[in-house]
């Protein structure tokens, strides 16, 4: 089956407990996710605009392009109803200060 977007495969790793402690054997998730924009040009994007630090920048970036894209397709799931309007304001203005940045 051909794709429909960039495919990404996202990994989390466990690597620092609360206390500080190294776990002697680290949690991971892995999965795939198909994504019709080029998130890691997004994340550079967002490490320029946004005043954010590196790390909280690409955590925001990847967060937001999941959860978007997820709640674009599950657009009937009304799960994502509190969040919809809201989600959609944050983008338009987030957009908007980045080709704001840009100029």
């Amino acid at each position: 089956m051909a794709s429909s977007g960039y495919t990404y495969e996202i990994s989390l790793k466990l690597v620092g407990e609360r206390d500080g402690s190294v776990p002697d054997e680290p949690a991971v998730l892995t999965f795939e996710h198909v994504n019709h924009d080029d998130i890691i040009d997004i994340v550079e994007r967002m490490r320029r605009t946004t005043g954010l630090i590196p790390n909280d920048a690409a955590a925001a970036a990847v967060g937001l392009k999941l959860l978007g894209d997820v709640m674009l397709r599950e657009n009937t799931n009304a799960l994502f109803d509190p969040l919809r309007a809201g989600f959609r304001e944050f983008i338009t203005s987030l957009k908007s200060r980045a080709a704001i940045e840009r100029h």
